[in-house]
């Protein structure tokens, strides 16, 4: 796990905007149409090479592959593993049945250009034995890819202190691909979810054996609360929560922490957000995963204010904080003063300069074609990261010179 040595490092969560034909083929392949694999191979790296060269150039420190050979954050797993078919039958947040009129909006936003998602096939759910794929064929794929782009772009790699690939968690999987009420492989959930986190083992050891920190998206550990657990007593999402931590450190229990970093969101979408839970109850329980580094979503209005708690909460003293201090749900590019003011918070809360990186909230395009900030616009949020960090750099060390981490 980087730390900001001699300055405020900067990263992203993960997911970043696909090119146009990239899109096209992960459609196809998501439709289950044939698709020529060194056509797909040759698109994919050379988004790869651009998405490399986009983020040295904006400034970040700790670079992603962007996700950009996957269909979406977590829906990915279905294509390397098997268990897994027909249609999930999965709930909804509660903004839409809240609010009929921004329901509404979305509806329109989404039907004016439906081409824009590659998501056209409906989420599976469980309905056998989980089991990964033994040759390991595309998160092999996955991770060549993106080192075969690093290597190509040798300039671009000097300026980053280190990289990080994504993986979906066992909570996220099993309350996205269901298991299934009519054919049962498992008798319950706590059966299924650590049945996951079995076949997911030998994804995250290859992240970290490709010699990348491996980050685990969790946004289950808080979204949950208003789609599978709407209505329940908060104790019994709280004791789910448990659960995921607890398959997420046996899927991890032959990583040293430090190669690992938690994400957890409530929901990557403009919407209101009015039934999101709040952050004071589930801190001290992320704080049982064995990992190094906590990405939490906290430049949004609905969350910004409950940074405060880490004074109060703070982390464990051997973890890497990484706050989002860039909404990624809207166009307005926020200014450099005040991502240096987010940090600084931190930094005073924390009382450690070094084990505070400045992050995004979410990913920019969690599933291939579903985007709300534009492009060109996304790296200018990143380039205005770079600048904010600089400031507050500045502030810390009286310089914003690059760390040697």
């Amino acid at each position: 796990m980087n730390k900001s040595l001699d300055r405020i490092l900067i990263t992203h969560v993960g997911s970043l905007p696909r090119a146009p034909k990239l899109l096209s083929l992960l459609g196809d392949i998501d439709a289950g149409k044939s698709v020529d694999r060194s056509v797909f191979h040759q698109e994919a790296l050379q988004g790869l090479r651009e998405i490399v060269r986009q983020q040295a150039a904006a400034g970040v420190d700790i670079a992603g592959d962007g996700e950009l050979p996957r269909i979406g954050f977590s829906m990915y797993v279905k294509d390397r593993m098997s268990g897994f078919g027909g249609t999930a039958k999965r709930g909804t947040v509660t903004d839409f049945a809240k609010f009929p009129g921004y329901a509404a909006l979305m509806a329109k936003r989404m039907n004016l250009n439906p081409s824009d998602s590659a998501s056209v096939v409906p989420t599976p759910e469980c309905i056998g034995a989980v089991a990964y794929d033994p040759n390991l064929a595309r998160v092999t794929e996955e991770l060549e890819l993106f080192n075969q782009a690093l290597a190509a772009e040798p300039a671009s790699k000097a300026k980053m202190a280190g990289t990080f690939v994504t993986a979906a968690t066992p909570g996220i999987i099993s309350t996205t691909l269901l298991r299934s009420s009519t054919h049962p492989t498992y008798p319950n959930d706590e059966q299924y979810v650590f049945a996951v986190a079995d076949a997911m083992k030998v994804e995250y050891e290859a992240i970290v054996a490709a010699g990348h920190v491996l980050q685990l998206d969790a946004p289950d550990l808080a979204l949950e609360r208003q789609i599978m657990f709407v209505g329940q007593p908060l104790p019994a999402f709280l004791k789910r929560v448990e659960l995921h931590i607890e398959a997420i450190n046996r899927a991890i229990r032959d990583i040293p922490p430090e190669m690992v970093r938690l994400h957890m969101c409530w929901g990557n979408w403009d919407g209101p957000h009015c039934d999101d839970i709040d952050l004071e109850p589930l801190l001290p329980l992320l704080y049982k995963a064995r990992v190094g580094g906590l990405s939490l979503a906290c430049a949004n209005p609905r969350h910004n204010h409950e940074s405060a708690l880490f004074r109060r909460i703070p982390p464990p003293k051997d973890w890497v904080l990484l706050p989002g201090v860039i909404d990624v749900t809207t166009n307005m590019v926020e200014h450099p003063q005040l991502v240096a003011n987010r940090l600084l918070e931190f930094v005073d809360m924390l009382g450690d300069r070094e084990r505070v990186i400045g992050n995004t909230d979410c990913g920019f395009s969690t599933f291939a074609g579903y985007t709300m900030v534009a492009p060109d616009v996304v790296w200018e949020k990143l380039r205005t990261l770079a600048s904010g960090a600089a400031i507050a750099s500045r502030k810390l060390w009286g310089t914003s010179g690059r760390s040697a981490a």
